[in-house]
């Protein structure tokens, strides 16, 4: 079977649009002036800084640093003196009248510490990007499952022995493994399409964490330069290209819990950089059957830099995983006294899994207003994983045990050209790309078992082959305090399923494509304040199988978004930030726990308000605080009856951390989400819960020691919970009710750390 969806879904008002950005894509030549400059600024490493605010002293004219860290100042005056700040480094100042205009101006800043007084609401300027990095930086992240929880409102959840993908939650969508949020490290993608656990998957334990140097957070469809699955949001994790020093660390704690990183700095001089780092953790969980949890992780960097500032960077890593779990277990099997919060109805469930990747990243500068980025990824990917979420409601005899898995490959490339030009008063920075990404997924199964060694029948079993095409543009104008974005994405989507469950196997295949338009319009009055607006069009695709078995699924599924905010700073010690948000998606994916599937449900609303403010009360002291809210309905369904199962109603998450000069450190976190529903009708609901961490320690000049504590006051939770029908050995009819995780108890472990 074969269907050809090239449906390009634009709005006929966009055309005009379209013509627009075609228009101001190509150079705009300027006037040049005899008092204009150009400069690259760069770090101590002579890598090139990005995003830095250069403001005309006195005057309403400023710029930002392109990716290769490339400025432009026109029509300026002798007596003109430009502030160059950047968030992490020191502010310089440059007088006009003692630079040579015929010459390119080279700065170098040096790096400071990075906290709330250092961030610049500036025009034009990504704010969040900066809270990112401040909230990175009093708190760094203490393992890869809390990577992601330094994005305000994203919540995460672990449900099969740690060695899963985490369950997350983002704008009121219970987004799974990654259906709805693109990840992406080093600008290579996480998530996996038509995977054999569910659309998106996204497992981050290939990272470490302690190798990540910034994370990038965007929500909503709003950045062109980001496809598939970026609806409620998308994060990009970048690692380190420098260590400057070599480290080994040692972690210890509760359930037999054991860490050990090395990260060794094998080259750092010159224009070649290059170390080498690894990581193995094992441990047994809470539970009464142990998880027997092993994980490895292998990372390593070389960079070559030119003189004019390009780089060439490999990166190779490898990660492989293996575990048991103990299951999602029912409430009634607690309250009747069978098993303990810790105990299991099928402890015969685990898995493993394993990734290597290549990684394969250029920066050019071409000339001071032109810059070129090009990128090439390997991955190879195995997975395999055990379920029971039934137990005896399929079959009474064996169990309900299924089993999902599947061998992957993946590669892509992307290239983008970044240009520079003025005109008048206007700045005008353009970025264009182009790429592929292309799965290769071998014998993608789910299939009957029986402790997980006997197969009895096949759900599924085929072989996936995806390609994804793109292309975009996004024009960034600056004039004075305005500051516009506009942006178009054209992804195309070409797959076919060949079905190995019969002897006779055939091959289906489908296509699709889709343009989606992004805007954003931001004004800045002044240094403590900046105003924002944002519309655009974005998609997660569908798992193959959904889509051409089923005519009514589309492949690409739409979601339209508009967010209106502001970001108040109104002194060095205090920042608030406020969000009101709206998206439509076309069609939403819901998690079936009969099937430990993924199936299309209908078009679904959600609109919500984030507040967060980040305080500096006294000196080496911060507290973030964010809070959300969300109402989250499906299109078309009863009143009561249509609410989304798992949406996250209100969350809240609140840190207060200090680092002295002296050495020590620490902070008080808590996590808060509030009851959910768990069906359509409310009538099975999902507890919240209200968890604390603490963490202490002490540096030395060479050794570091600290305290590791979760769910300090012991709280008994539930981590993850899903309303599932089941049946016990000893029950002859089925029950529906709520089959959880339980949250991990009372938690202590200590680590030590070596530099040198």
């Amino acid at each position: 079977m074969t269907t050809n969806n090239y449906k390009i879904r634009i709005r006929p008002q966009f055309l005009l649009i379209l013509l627009v950005l075609i228009l101001t894509g190509s150079d705009i030549i300027a006037q040049e002036s005899l008092q204009n400059i150009s400069g690259k600024i760069t770090d101590i490493d002579g890598d090139p800084i990005s995003d830095v605010y250069l403001q005309v002293q006195g005057k309403n004219q400023h710029t930002h640093s392109t990716i290769a860290g490339v400025f432009n100042l026109n029509n300026l005056n002798p007596a003109d003196t430009i502030i160059v700040s950047g968030l992490g480094y020191n502010t310089r100042f440059l007088s006009i009248g003692e630079i040579d205009p015929s010459e390119e101006v080279v700065l170098t800043l040096q790096p400071i510490e990075i906290d709330l007084a250092t961030v610049t609401v500036s025009p034009g300027a990504d704010v969040s990007r900066a809270i990112s990095k401040v909230d990175l930086a009093v708190s760094p992240v203490q393992s890869s499952q809390e990577i992601m929880t330094i994005v305000p409102g994203l919540f995460i959840g672990q449900h099969a022995g740690g060695g899963k993908a985490e369950q997350i939650f983002l704008r009121g969508f219970d987004i799974d493994h990654g259906t709805d949020i693109n990840l992406q490290l080093d600008g290579m993608p996480v998530n996996m399409v038509s995977h054999a656990h569910g659309q998106g998957y996204s497992d981050l334990h290939f990272i470490i964490p302690e190798l990540v140097e910034e994370i990038q957070y965007s929500k909503g469809p709003y950045d062109a330069t980001i496809g598939n699955f970026a609806t409620a949001g998308a994060i990009q994790f970048k690692t380190k290209d420098h260590l400057h020093g070599s480290s080994i660390s040692q972690e210890a704690g509760q359930f037999n819990t054991f860490r050990t990183v090395a990260q060794l700095n094998l080259v750092d001089q010159g224009q070649h950089s290059a170390y080498i780092a690894g990581a193995y953790r094992t441990g047994d969980g809470p539970f009464e059957s142990p998880q027997d949890f092993k994980r490895l992780n292998i990372f390593g960097k070389y960079q070559y830099k030119t003189s004019n500032g390009s780089s060439l960077t490999l990166s190779n890593s490898y990660f492989t995983s293996s575990w048991d779990a103990s299951g999602q277990i029912p409430v009634r099997a607690i309250e009747s006294g069978d098993i303990t919060r810790w105990g299991a109805i099928d402890d015969t469930e685990g898995g493993e899994t394993s990734r290597f990747n290549t990684n394969l990243q250029y920066q050019g500068i071409l000339s001071n207003r032109t810059s070129l980025k090009a990128q090439a990824w390997f991955s190879h990917y195995d997975f395999e994983l055990l379920s029971n979420f039934t137990f005896f409601l399929e079959d009474p005899e064996n169990g309900d045990q299924i089993r999902q898995r599947e061998s992957r490959d993946l590669y892509g490339s992307q290239i983008s050209l970044q240009h520079l030009s003025e005109y008048g008063k206007v700045d005008h920075l353009m970025e264009t790309g182009l790429g592929f990404r292309s799965d290769f997924s071998n014998d993608n199964e789910l299939s009957k078992t029986i402790n997980r060694s006997i197969i009895q029948f096949y759900h599924q079993f085929g072989d996936i082959r995806e390609r994804n095409y793109y292309g975009y543009v996004n024009n960034e104008f600056s004039l004075g305090k305005w500051t516009l974005h506009a942006g178009l994405r054209l992804d195309q989507i070409n797959a076919r399923y060949t079905d190995q469950k019969t002897a006779s196997t055939g091959t289906s295949k489908i296509n699709d494509a889709f343009i989606s338009p992004k805007f954003s319009l931001s004004y800045t009055p002044s240094h403590q304040l900046q105003v924002f607006a944002k519309y655009g069009d974005g998609f997660h695709s569908n798992d193959i199988r959904l889509a051409i078995f089923n005519e009514a699924n589309p492949l690409m599924t739409r979601a339209t978004g508009v967010d209106l905010g502001f970001i108040y700073k109104p002194s060095s010690k205090l920042m608030f930030n406020a969000t009101l948000w709206h998206l439509d998606l076309e069609q939403e994916l819901v998690y079936v726990g009969d099937a430990g599937i993924v199936e299309p449900s209908g078009e679904t609303n959600r609109y919500g308000l984030e507040l967060g403010a980040r305080i500096a009360p006294i000196k080496y002291w911060n507290l973030r605080v964010d809070a959300n809210f969300t109402r989250a309905r499906s299109i078309g369904e009863a009143e009561g009856e249509d609410l989304i199962p798992l949406a996250p109603k209100v969350t809240s998450l609140a840190q207060l951390s200090f680092k002295y000069p002296s050495g020590l450190f620490g902070g008080l976190k808590y996590r808060y989400m509030g009851d959910r529903p768990a069906n359509e009708d409310n009538s099975i609901v999902a507890q919240g819960y209200f968890i604390t961490d603490l963490n202490l320690g002490y540096s030395l000049k060479k050794v570091d020691f600290s305290i590791i504590v979760e769910n300090l006051f012991d709280v008994e939770w539930n981590e993850t919970q899903f309303a599932t029908e089941s049946r016990l050995a000893s029950e002859s009819n089925p029950v529906e009710e709520i089959h959880f995780t339980p949250g991990t108890p009372f938690f202590i472990r200590g680590k030590v750390t070596y530099t040198f």
